[in-house]
C-alpha cells in the first residue's frame, strides 16, 4: 500500500479517535462522529483498502470505533465491503470479549456473499470464542473450516480446542478434533493432547489410550512423554484404576513416555490409601530401578501453559500433586498457582501459600491482595486471618504498603477489632499510618455502625499531622448524612473547602440528600449553589438528583424554584419532567401548573420536550388521569403545543 493512503488512513484514525474522546458514552461511535469522516473528506476517497488500513492497525483496540466505521463504510453509495475489509474488522472484534453476536452476523455476510477469508482470521475468531468460554461456537466454525483451511489455522489454536472440548467434557466432540488433526498433520502439544487424554484415559480401556499415544507419535508432535504419563497415570487412579496405572507404566516406558518419580508417587499413594502394603513396596522399587526425577523447568512451563489458557482445574491438580509430594517448584509457580487457582478453589490456593511459607518463601503484596480478595469473595474469612497471622510469624508486615493491604482486607471483611490491633502493632514499631490507612479504617466503622470510633480515628489523623482527603471527607459525610446528622456533614464540607480539598459528585450528593431528608433546604440549596460555581457540568449531572431529592421529602415548591431560577444552560428538560411526575404522583396537580406557567414564561423552547417525556412516561405512572389534567393545562397556556 502506498504512502499516501497509510497516512490518510492514520489520519483518520486519529480524528476519530480524538473526537470520541469528547463524545457521550466517550470512546463510542455517535453520529458526531460521521460528521468528523465528512469534514476529512472521507466519503470521496473511501476504497475497501482504505477502510480495511483505517481499522488495522490503526483502529484494531478501538473496537467499537472500528465497527462504527466499517458501518458507516457500508452506508456509503457505490461502496461494498471486500475479504480485506472483513478480516480487519473481525480481526479488531477477535480482541474484545463483548462483540460476538456481531462477529457472527459478520461471518453470516460473508457465508451469504462467498467471501473467502485467510485462515488466520478464522483462527483469532476461535480462539476468541475460547477465550470467552463460547466452546461450542469455537467448535461450530472449526468444523465449518476445518476440511478447507485446518492447514492455516495453526497448530496453536487447533490444540487449544481440544484442550477446553475435554476440559469442559465434550470428549465426543474432542475425539473428532483430534481426529482431523491426526488426518491433517497437525502438530500435537502437550497441552492438548495431554488434557484430552487426562480426561479420555479415565473412562476407556488401557489399550484404548496406548492407541491414541501411539497415532500421536506417528505424527509431529512436541509432547513431553514424562508429563503424558503422569496425567495417564492420575487420571486412571482417579477413577480408582490403580491396577492399570500400574501396568501401563511399562507400555508408557516403551513408548518413550518414561514414568518420573511423581507418577510413582500418585500410584504408590493410592495403593495406600487402598491399604495395599505390599502393592506399594512394589511400585517403590520400581521408583527407585527405573525412575528418574521431574525435571522442574518442564513442569514449571507445562503449568504456565496451563493457566494461560485457561485450564485452571488442571493447573490446580498437577500443582497439588507436585506440592503433596513436596517435588521441586519454583516460586513464580506457585504465585502463579495461588493467583489464578484462590479465585475458584480457595482450599486449594491455601495449600499453595502454605507450601510456599513453609519453604521459607513468602507471596509478593499483589499475590497476597489476590489470594486475600478471592478468600473473601467465597467467604474464607477464618482462612483470611489464617494467613496474616502465618506472615506475621514471618515479620512479613513491615512498612506500610504491606500493612495497608493487610488492614483493607480486615476491614473488608468486617474485622474492626482485628484491624485496631494492627494500628496498636504498627505504632509499636513507631511506624505512621497514612491516610489509605485510616480511610480503610474509618470506612469499616462506618459500615458497623461504630460512629463514635470513627470520630476519634478522625482526630488522631489530625493530631498525627496525617490531614483527610478527599475519600476521608466522603466516608465521614456519607455516614453521617444517613444517620441524621446533616448538620455534622455539613459541617465537614465546610472544613474540607477551607483545607482547599475540591468536592466530587458524590461529596455533593451524600450531602443534598442528608440535608434534604433534615429539612434544611437552605443549606441545601446554598450547597447546590456552590456545585454550580465549582463546575457547570458537575451541577448539571446533579440537578436530575438533587431535584429527586427534595421531591422525596416533601419540597416541591423549592424544587420548582430551583428548575425555574437556574441559568438556562444549566436547565434540563429531565429535571423539570422529574418535578412533574412526581407532583403528579403527589396529586399536586396546582403546584404543577403553577410550574410549567413558570416555564413557559421563563424558557418557552422547553415546553415540547417535556410534553413529549411526559405522554412517553405516561405507562410509569399510577394514574392517567392527573396527567391527562396536567397536558391539558400545559396546551391552554402554550397554543403551539396542540399540534
Amino acid at each position: 500500500m502506498n504512502s499516501p493512503m497509510i497516512h490518510f488512513a492514520n489520519q483518520i484514525s486519529r480524528a476519530l479517535i480524538s473526537a470520541s474522546k469528547r463524545s457521550l458514552p466517550p470512546r463510542k461511535w455517535t453520529p458526531s462522529l460521521e460528521q468528523t469522516l465528512h469534514r476529512l473528506g472521507c466519503r470521496d476517497s473511501l476504497t475497501p483498502s482504505l477502510v480495511a488500513r483505517v481499522i488495522d492497525p490503526f483502529l484494531l483496540n478501538h473496537h467499537s470505533l472500528a465497527l462504527g466505521f466499517f458501518d458507516w463504510a457500508s452506508q456509503q453509495p457505490g461502496f461494498s465491503h471486500t475479504s480485506t475489509t472483513y478480516q480487519s474488522i473481525l480481526k479488531s472484534l477477535s480482541i474484545s470479549r463483548r462483540h460476538f453476536n456481531t462477529i457472527d452476523k459478520l461471518l453470516n455476510q460473508v457465508r451469504a456473499q462467498k467471501i473467502g477469508l485467510d485462515p488466520s482470521v478464522y483462527s483469532s475468531i476461535i480462539a476468541s470464542l475460547i477465550r470467552g468460554k463460547r466452546t461450542r461456537d469455537a467448535l461450530t466454525i472449526f468444523n465449518e473450516v476445518s476440511y478447507e483451511v485446518s492447514y492455516g489455522l495453526g497448530s496453536g489454536v487447533c490444540n487449544s480446542l481440544l484442550a477446553v472440548l475435554s476440559a469442559d467434557g465434550y470428549m465426543g466432540d474432542a475425539r473428532k478434533v483430534f481426529d482431523v488433526m491426526v488426518v491433517r498433520g497437525v502438530s500435537m502439544s502437550t497441552v492438548g493432547f495431554g488434557v484430552y487424554v487426562w480426561r479420555f484415559c479415565r473412562n476407556a480401556e488401557v489399550c484404548e489410550t496406548l492407541s491414541l499415544l501411539d497415532e500421536v507419535r506417528k505424527g509431529v508432535s512436541g509432547v513431553n512423554g514424562s508429563i503424558i504419563a503422569v496425567l495417564i497415570i492420575h487420571g486412571l487412579c482417579l477413577e480408582s484404576r490403580v491396577a492399570d496405572a500400574l501396568w501401563v507404566m511399562d507400555e508408557l516406558r516403551n513408548r518413550d513416555c518414561k514414568p518420573d518419580f511423581m507418577a510413582y508417587r500418585i500410584v504408590a499413594e493410592a495403593f495406600r490409601l487402598m491399604g495395599s502394603v505390599v502393592d506399594v513396596e512394589v511400585v517403590l522399587k520400581k521408583k527407585r530401578k527405573l525412575g528418574v526425577a521431574p525435571r522442574v523447568n518442564e513442569y514449571c512451563e507445562f503449568i504456565f501453559a496451563l493457566i494461560s489458557e485457561g485450564r485452571i482445574w488442571e493447573a490446580k491438580e498437577l500443582g497439588e500433586v507436585i506440592v503433596s509430594g513436596n517435588f521441586p517448584i519454583e516460586d513464580d509457580v506457585l504465585v502463579a498457582l495461588i493467583g489464578s487457582i484462590s479465585i475458584n478453589y480457595p482450599c486449594s490456593a491455601m495449600l499453595f501459600f502454605k507450601f510456599m511459607v513453609g519453604r521459607e518463601r513468602v507471596p509478593t503484596l499483589l499475590t497476597l491482595s489476590n489470594l486475600s480478595r478471592n478468600l473473601l469473595r467465597h467467604d474464607k474469612i477464618d482462612e483470611l486471618l489464617e494467613v496474616f497471622q502465618i506472615l506475621s510469624t514471618k515479620e512479613y508486615f513491615s512498612d506500610m504498603a504491606s500493612y495497608n493491604v493487610r488492614v483493607s482486607f480486615l476491614c473488608k471483611a468486617g474485622r474492626v477489632k482485628e484491624a485496631y490491633e494492627v494500628l496498636q502493632e504498627m505504632k509499636k514499631k513507631g511506624l505512621c499510618p497514612d491516610v489509605s490507612f485510616y480511610n480503610y479504617l474509618m470506612e469499616a466503622c462506618c459500615r458497623e455502625d461504630l460512629l463514635r470510633p470513627a470520630k476519634r480515628l478522625w482526630d488522631e489523623m489530625f493530631a498525627s499531622g496525617c490531614g483527610g482527603n478527599l475519600k476521608t471527607y466522603n466516608i465521614l459525610i456519607s455516614k453521617f448524612s444517613k444517620t441524621g446528622q446533616a448538620e455534622e456533614a455539613h459541617r465537614l464540607f465546610c472544613h474540607m473547602l477551607e483545607k482547599g480539598l475540591v468536592p466530587d459528585a458524590m461529596t455533593y450528593a451524600f450531602l443534598l440528600e442528608g440535608l434534604c431528608k433534615e429539612k434544611r433546604v437552605k443549606d441545601a440549596l446554598e450547597v447546590f449553589d456552590k456545585s454550580v460555581k465549582q463546575d457547570a457540568m458537575l451541577a448539571r449531572n446533579l440537578l436530575t438528583t438533587f431535584v429527586l431529592y427534595l421531591c422525596k421529602e416533601g419540597h416541591f415548591h423549592a424544587a420548582s424554584r430551583l428548575l425555574c431560577g437556574i441559568v438556562s444552560d444549566l436547565g434540563q428538560s429531565d429535571s423539570h419532567v422529574i418535578l412533574l411526575k412526581c407532583l403528579l404522583e403527589a396529586a399536586e396537580i396546582p403546584v404543577a401548573i403553577e410550574h410549567i406557567t413558570s416555564v413557559g414564561k421563563n424558557s418557552a423552547s422547553m415546553l415540547p420536550a417535556i410534553c413529549n417525556k411526559l405522554v412517553a412516561s405516561v405507562s410509569s405512572l399510577s394514574k392517567a388521569e392527573p396527567l391527562l389534567q396536567l397536558l391539558q393545562a400545559m396546551q391552554e397556556r402554550c397554543p403551539t403545543l396542540k399540534d
